[in-house]
Formats: C-alpha cells, sequence, structure tokens
C-alpha cells in the first residue's frame, strides 16, 4: 500500500537529524488543498541529507509535495531564509494572489552568499568574471564613434546592463553587417554578443552586481564619508588654528607698540629712534636740573627743620641737589672744583655698527688656485720658493747684524710715573669730568637719593601737619623758626607734588633705558633686538595663519572634490539596487525583493 492513502494510519512525524517531517494531508479529501509535508531544517547550508521519510511517500505525492513547495504552499522563511508572511510561515492556506505580495528581505551583506546558496550563481563566479573582463577589455579597443558609448566607456566600471545597452547601440550602427538569418558578420557585434553570452551563463552578472554592491556598501561609500568627515575636521582645526595666531599676532604687536610706548618712540625704526633719544638726552637733562630750582624753598625749609632738630647743624643738606637748582646740570668739574672749565673734552661715544639682518660671513674675493705638483722634490722646491709676504723687515743692529738682547754695556732703562692728572692742563674738563652731573652715573645716583630724601621730609612732615596738633608737637615747634611755624599744609603738599613730578622724569622706564644706553651704546642693539623679536614672532604667527588658511583651502577643495564622487556612487548603488532586487523579483513571480542594510 502507497504511504499517504486513506486507508493508510496517520503518518507521525518522525525526527530526522535536524529535519522534522509532519504528516501530509491526503490530497483525495475533497474541498481541502493539498499542502505539502511541513520542513523544519535548522541548518541547511552545507547539508545534503535528504530526509527518509520521504521514501515511504508514492511517486505521485512526491510530486504533489514538489509541486506545492514550487507554488508557494509551503511557508519557507527558515528553509529559504525570507521574512515571508505570518500565514505561510504558519503552515495557513494562502492564496496565490496574496502570496504574490508577501515581500522577500535579504540582508544586502549576506547578498552573495544567498545567491550561491539558492543556486541562483556557481560558487566560481568570480573565475568567470575574469575572463569576461579581460574579452571586455579587448572589445573596447575597436569602438565606433558614439557619444553614448563615449559616455559609458568613460564610467568607472563596465557592467552586465552596460553591455546590454552596448549591444543595443551596436544594433543600429552595425545594421549594415546584419545576414538574412538574423546574425551579424560585424566582429563587435559578435565580441560584445559573446559578452553578454558568458555574463548570462550561469548568472554570472548578477554575482558580479551583487558584489559590486557589497563593496559600495561596505567599503567605498564609508571610506569616502570617511574621508569628507576628516576634511571638514582638518578645516575646523585649520580655522581655530588660523584665529589663535591672529589673536596671538595682535597680542605680540600689542605688546611691541606698548614697549615702544614705554621707550618714547614709534617703533617705525627702533635703533635709530633710540639713539636720536639719546642725543636728545642732554636737553631733557638740562630742563631737569632747570626745574631743579623751584625746590630750593623745600631745601631751605629741610636745612631750617635739621637745624632745629639737631641743634644748629652747620652741615648742608642735599649739596648736591642744592647746586643744581643754582648752577643747572652743570658739568663733574664745575661741581669737583667749583669752577666752571675751559674747556670741555667730552669723551668720544663709540659708534655700534648696525648688525646685518641675515648673518652671512663675507668672505670677499679670496681666492684659491691649486698649484700642480709633479714630485716630493718639486713641492719642496715650490714651498721655499713661494714664501709669503708678511711686510716684515729686519733691520740689522749694531752689533753683529743681529739682536740686541741687554747683555752689552748700555743705559739703563728707566721709568718715569707721573702723576694722576698732570697730563691734563688747568681749566680743561675731560673724560668723565667732561660729563654733567646727571650724565654722570655716580652723580646722577646722588641727585635721586637728595630728591628722594627731600621727598621723604617733605612727606612725613605733611602727615605731621594734617594729623590733631598735640600738646608736645605744639610745645616743641613754639620754639621754632619762622620758616616752620609759618608753613601750611597745602604750601608742603605743592613742594612735595614738585618734588614727586622732578624724580618722576628722572625715574621713567624710557629715562632708565637711555641712561643705560648712554652707559653701553651695545645696549641699543640689545634692546632693538628684544623689540624686533615680537614683531618677529607676529610675522610668524601671521605667516602661520597664512598657512593654515592655504591648508583650510586644500581641505575645503578636497572635500569639493570627493562630494559630487560620493553623489555618483550613491546614484549608481541606488541603481545596482534597483537593477538586482528586479532581477531577483523575476526569479520569485514577480514577489517584492527588499535589499535590507542599504542606508544611502
Amino acid at each position: 500500500m502507497r504511504a499517504g492513502s486513506s486507508s493508510s494510519p496517520p503518518f507521525q512525524p518522525v525526527p530526522i537529524g535536524r529535519w522534522r517531517l509532519l504528516p501530509p494531508i491526503p490530497p483525495s479529501q475533497p474541498g481541502r488543498r493539498h499542502v505539502a509535508p511541513w520542513l523544519y531544517p535548522s541548518l541547511l547550508i552545507g547539508r545534503k541529507a535528504w530526509p527518509a521519510g520521504l521514501i515511504a511517500f508514492g511517486l505521485a505525492e512526491l510530486r504533489e509535495w514538489c509541486s506545492a513547495i514550487g507554488r508557494g504552499g509551503v511557508g519557507r522563511r527558515d528553509r529559504e531564509g525570507e521574512s515571508g508572511s505570518g500565514a505561510a510561515a504558519g503552515g495557513m492556506q494562502v492564496s496565490p494572489q496574496d502570496y504574490q505580495n508577501v515581500p522577500i528581505d535579504i540582508q544586502t551583506g549576506k547578498l552573495l552568499d544567498w545567491l550561491v546558496d539558492r543556486r541562483h550563481c556557481n560558487l566560481k563566479w568570480q573565475s568567470q568574471v575574469l575572463v569576461i573582463r579581460e574579452k571586455i577589455n579587448a572589445a573596447i579597443q575597436d569602438m565606433p564613434e558614439n557619444e553614448e558609448i563615449k559616455q559609458l566607456l568613460a564610467g568607472a566600471y563596465l557592467h552586465y546592463f552596460h553591455c546590454l545597452r552596448i549591444v543595443e547601440i551596436l544594433k543600429g550602427t552595425e545594421a549594415s553587417t546584419k545576414n538574412l538569418f538574423g546574425r551579424y558578420s560585424s566582429q563587435r557585434m559578435k565580441d560584445w554578443q559573446e559578452i553578454v553570452f558568458l555574463y548570462e551563463k550561469e548568472n554570472t552578472y548578477l554575482a558580479e552586481l551583487a558584489s559590486l554592491l557589497v563593496r559600495s556598501i561596505s567599503y567605498e561609500i564609508p571610506s569616502l564619508k570617511k574621508q569628507i568627515s576628516r576634511c571638514q575636521q582638518a578645516q575646523q582645526d585649520f580655522a581655530r588654528r588660523e584665529e589663535e595666531c591672529q589673536l596671538g599676532a595682535a597680542e605680540l604687536r600689542e605688546r611691541f607698540f606698548t614697549s615702544c610706548k614705554q621707550y618714547g618712540i614709534t617703533g617705525d625704526n627702533v635703533r635709530q629712534e633710540l639713539l636720536a633719544l639719546v642725543k636728545d638726552l642732554p636737553s631733557s637733562l638740562s630742563e631737569i636740573g632747570a626745574g631743579a630750582s623751584a625746590l630750593s624753598e623745600a631745601i631751605e625749609l629741610y636745612q631750617a627743620c635739621v637745624e632745629f632738630v639737631c641743634e644748629s647743624s652747620e652741615e648742608l643738606v642735599v649739596p648736591l641737589l642744592r647746586h643744581v637748582g643754582k648752577r643747572g646740570n652743570t658739568t663733574v668739574y664745575e661741581w669737583r672744583t667749583g669752577f666752571q672749565p675751559l674747556r670741555v673734552e667730552r669723551p668720544e661715544v663709540e659708534e655700534v655698527p648696525e648688525q646685518p639682518k641675515e648673518d652671512t660671513i663675507d668672505w670677499g674675493d679670496f681666492r684659491l688656485e691649486p698649484t700642480r705638483v709633479d714630485d716630493g722634490a718639486a713641492a719642496d722646491g715650490g714651498a721655499q720658493g713661494e714664501e709669503i709676504d708678511w711686510g716684515i723687515t729686519l733691520e740689522p743692529g749694531p752689533q753683529d747684524d743681529g739682536i740686541d738682547w741687554g747683555d752689552g754695556e748700555s743705559e739703563e732703562a728707566q721709568i718715569t710715573v707721573l702723576e694722576a692728572g698732570t697730563e691734563v692742563p688747568e681749566g680743561v674738563a675731560s673724560g668723565s669730568d667732561a660729563l654733567t652731573l646727571l650724565e654722570n652715573s655716580e652723580t646722577r645716583s646722588q641727585f635721586i637719593d637728595e630728591l628722594m630724601e627731600l621727598e621723604l621730609f617733605l612727606s612725613q612732615r605733611l602727615v605731621e601737619m594734617e594729623e590733631e596738633a598735640d600738646i608736645v608737637a605744639v610745645s616743641q615747634f613754639q620754639l621754632a623758626p619762622a620758616v616752620l611755624q609759618g608753613q601750611t599744609s597745602a604750601h608742603v603738599g605743592s613742594l612735595l607734588a614738585t618734588t614727586r613730578a622732578l624724580l618722576g622724569q628722572l625715574c621713567t622706564r624710557s629715562m632708565q633705558h637711555l641712561f643705560m644706553i648712554l652707559a653701553s651704546p651695545r645696549y641699543v642693539d640689545r634692546v632693538s633686538e628684544l623689540l624686533r623679536q615680537k614683531l618677529k614672532q607676529a610675522e610668524l604667527l601671521l605667516a602661520k595663519k597664512e598657512m593654515m588658511s592655504q591648508k583650510r583651502q586644500e581641505a575645503l577643495a578636497e572635500q569639493g572634490a570627493l562630494e559630487p564622487k560620493l553623489d555618483r556612487l550613491l546614484e549608481k548603488t541606488k541603481e545596482l539596487q534597483k537593477l538586482i532586487e528586479a532581477d531577483i523579483s523575476k526569479r520569485y513571480s514577480g514577489r517584492p525583493v527588499n535589499l535590507m542594510g542599504v542606508s544611502l
């Protein structure tokens, strides 16, 4: 008796390895559609085991079972890897019209394996593609003049559908070579028809298109997006560094002009401006010396207070300040001797040449001409013959034309020691004595000390006068001279302001640097180099800013070149996706096919 007849007992599920076979529904029952045995494989790839339970069925039932699978009567989500409808997966009866609308979802990353597993494509499709690519490279060497063919050949990669389009174009251009049997005698047409035939053999074109799609989605598109993202990040970094360089350069230039303002120069030519200030320094010091005459009243007040407190001290306070107030900024000679010099011989100021901007060595026109030496003897003779003239001549002495070493009888050498200053005539100021009191560092320091001493006295006296008078102070100053008792706090404050103003003129930063330049002319080069260094740093930052701007433009240009490539690649990928979905859909009776994992 055949298995599956109406009189046979119901067939129980038989576990066979990883397969489970369910009993079929007999086709002899009226009103019910035949459904093939329900097959649940857990692993299909690489498993060739045939269910032994199928041997129990007759040939007719096996044919009906296979036809049911072909019509879609059995849900194949686990067996095919597709997401079918819930009704088909559960073994429910589905009409052919509804089954045509059940989509087939395929993961794009596993598309190639999906095609090979379902035997749509051969496992060794790559070797076939290599043969096809060789034929395509040979065929494109001989192509007719056609604009559309040029556009197709200009593309990055020719695939099956491009070849179909080329064949369609050649049907028009090679129409004269068509014979009565519908064949073409043109070698061009034969080559491309052969290419199309090889593509269609074992669906090699479908595997190649799937490989192109997977490569574009997995590698090329992410790589281009990553490059564009890197360009955008580089543009942000370069813009930030460009702004930092701009701010740094502005800050350095601001510091440069602030320093120049402290020195009292504009900064156009630092060295020349500083030297010009040094030349104008004597006139400025003369004005300061003339301003010291306004301190005579303050000096007398200080002298009276010292005499009153110290009980008629005969020592004069602030003698140098008193001298400058009376006679002005005289020479040190006049301050030391009390007489004006008849002639002033100022020391010569060392002129320091301006250093070249580029540290280069001037070798002059010194030339070395090699001498040809044939042998050692010739070399010795040449060395003796060509002597260097040093410009030194030796005159013979009285004794045997030799050198007098002092061993003979000669007069004893006498050394005369002159007293210091004897060589300088009276009334002539030379050396440090020719400098003015404020130019000489020692007298200038003494002048500043005396000014500070007078300032401290006036400030202390002002504080005592502004405080509440106590009995001791009142009683103490009852016997003071009239010059002390007649002073008011306002008048003492004005004397203090005059003293501080004169002291401020001497202690400014620019004046201190001018004094240092006066003491050491090379200090001009150090100050100039220090200020020039700030400008150099600012210029370097500006050059770096320009370089960052150029790199940012290069990154922008690279991004502009990559974005059209990405757009074209996305467009081609979408086209490939549609072509593959349409081709697979035709193989499954027009069911919709969705390639999952394609995010474009």
